[in-house]
């Protein structure tokens, strides 16, 4: 490649491991991944992606399969997502969290020619890999079936192949215990603009991000993709730890990280927090769950650099942002379209809505999927149709545009309780128990009731040093809501069940309430 990194970057369409290889020719020693004590600079690490993308072809890999992935972050991972991005071949990365039933049903869907595990995965998969007859590499393993062994010779380079915009760049799929999880196909067109300069990340050769999410995660390549694109250094956590990712904030002067508010919540409750060097913070984003505005202003008080929020789905379609050092009256929001971006909210009947009114988030915008991997049905259920014909992808999230057009949320529409013909939002609850003094944290279900159809209740996890009684906490709730939103129920619990980006598993709650009674 002639091109110079800005002329590529810019261009209509390009690809991201295109712009790793340009960086490796603009600074080869600079450090381009971080691991515990390991680190590759650009030349290594893009000698390595050419030596795992020739070795997918000597395999016999095309386009018309998949690499999947299932490990904690680490540099053979990142490796082996890029190289099989060089090959021309979709990523499939699966959450080491799901049950072995559904990454067995996962690898399969996504026509997986090849499956790459550390020890965890390997174990929990080994009863099924007999049967699934697929090429198994180990990421954390020396020897025959290692990562080092699969790679082709020192100084190999891939066939160089033309990537179509329209191709699949990976596979993510969505959380799933039975049935087939849904895998969302995004394209590279869909993908490139993430590698683009933009003035709100700013990732370029200097920034130092910190990666402490899963590389399985939407939520985690909005963040490692721009900053290997720009030619900064990508700092891996296999796992967050609030005191491990302060010191390693401090120790490689961070400048950008991507994280999900439970996270925040425990980097701001950590007893040393200020005690921490973390100047060198130029832009902070969070995406992926509710994030409270008390929450963000803390973040907003206490730690250097701005602080961005994004609302969005991995799905595409519509996407929010607030830039929340720029707009501290509006942190109950999760900011304006961003440009490109179409949204309105859409009532049962699929009419939309003025600003003011609350329904169903629908969006569109050159970033949206391709649909769901191998189910037509679901992808049609997920999309929605404008009058001027443009298609929309369905939220599943309600809320409402102020005047300004910022967005606020209400809650996912599966959540909303419908008791007694009244629509209830679980947020509001939710938002008036943090501000009972011993509420650390709630989350506000729907269960059946006889009399109402449905009835909130509410899971309370305490603050520390205090002994609340769930009936004291009913109590003065129910003093302070409207009629119909009088809680049933107060639960006290030691934590909330999340996912590994943060996000509360209600269906869970429901069920353990289910047991309970």
């Amino acid at each position: 490649m002639t091109q110079s990194i800005s002329e590529y970057a810019t261009q209509s369409f390009g690809t991201f491991s295109d712009l790793v290889s340009l960086q490796a020719l603009n600074a080869p020693d600079r450090i381009a991944i971080a691991h515990n004590d390991k680190s590759v600079t650009y030349s290594e690490f893009n000698a390595l992606i050419d030596r795992f993308a020739a070795s997918l072809q000597e395999k016999g890999l095309t386009s018309r399969h998949s690499v999947a992935i299932c490990g904690l972050s680490s540099i053979p991972y990142t490796v082996a997502f890029v190289g099989t991005l060089r090959a021309g071949i979709a990523v499939a990365p699966l959450a080491p969290s799901s049950t072995p039933g559904s990454l067995v049903r996962m690898i399969t869907d996504s026509d997986a020619g090849l499956l790459l595990v550390d020890q965890a995965s390997h174990e929990a998969l080994a009863p099924y890999l007999d049967d699934l007859d697929i090429k198994v590499v180990r990421m954390d393993l020396d020897g025959p079936d290692g990562f080092d062994a699969f790679l082709a010779p020192d100084g190999t380079r891939p066939t160089p192949v033309t990537i179509d915009p329209t191709q699949a760049f990976n596979i993510i799929y969505s959380s799933g215990t039975t049935g087939i999880p849904k895998g969302i196909v995004q394209s590279h067109q869909m993908r490139w603009p993430h590698t683009m300069p933009s003035e709100i990340p700013g990732y370029g050769p200097e920034a130092v991000a910190l990666i402490s999410t899963p590389l399985y995660s939407n939520t985690t390549l909005v963040s490692f993709i721009p900053a290997l694109a720009g030619g900064g250094t990508v700092v891996l956590m296999e796992k967050f730890d609030a005191t491990k990712y302060l010191k390693l904030a401090e120790k490689w002067r961070v400048t950008h990280s991507m994280l999900v508010p439970v996270q925040y919540q425990r980097l701001m409750d950590h007893p040393d927090f200020d005690s921490f060097d973390l100047s060198s913070f130029e832009m902070k984003f969070c995406t992926s769950a509710p994030f409270s505005s008390a929450l963000k202003m803390d973040v907003l008080k206490r730690w250097p650099g701005g602080l961005v929020e994004f609302y969005g789905m991995t799905e595409g379609g519509g996407s929010c942002v607030l830039r929340a050092h720029e707009h501290p009256d509006k942190l109950h929001t999760v900011g304006q379209p961003m440009p490109g971006t179409e949204m309105v909210v859409i009532d049962d009947d699929g009419n939309v809505l003025p600003h003011g009114q609350t329904g169903e988030i629908v969006g569109t915008s050159h970033a949206i999927m391709n649909g769901y991997h191998n189910q037509p049905e679901k992808t049609a259920a997920a999309e929605w149709f404008g009058p001027d014909g443009r298609r929309y992808i369905r939220t599943g999230d309600v809320g409402r545009f102020d005047k300004d057009g910022f967005l606020t949320l209400m809650d996912r529409k599966k959540d909303m309780i419908i008791s007694g013909g009244f629509n209830i939002y679980p947020s509001d609850i939710e938002h008036l128990l943090l501000k009972h003094d011993a509420v650390a944290d709630v989350a506000v279900v729907g269960v059946e009731s006889r009399q109402w159809g449905e009835t909130p209740v509410a899971f309370v996890v305490p603050k520390k040093g205090t002994s609340p009684t769930a009936e004291e906490i009913r109590t003065w709730a129910n003093d302070q809501l409207g009629k119909t939103q009088r809680i049933a129920d107060v639960i006290l619990s030691e934590d909330l069940p999340r996912s590994a980006i943060g996000k509360i598993l209600k269906r869970e709650l429901r069920d353990k309430y289910g047991a309970l009674t």
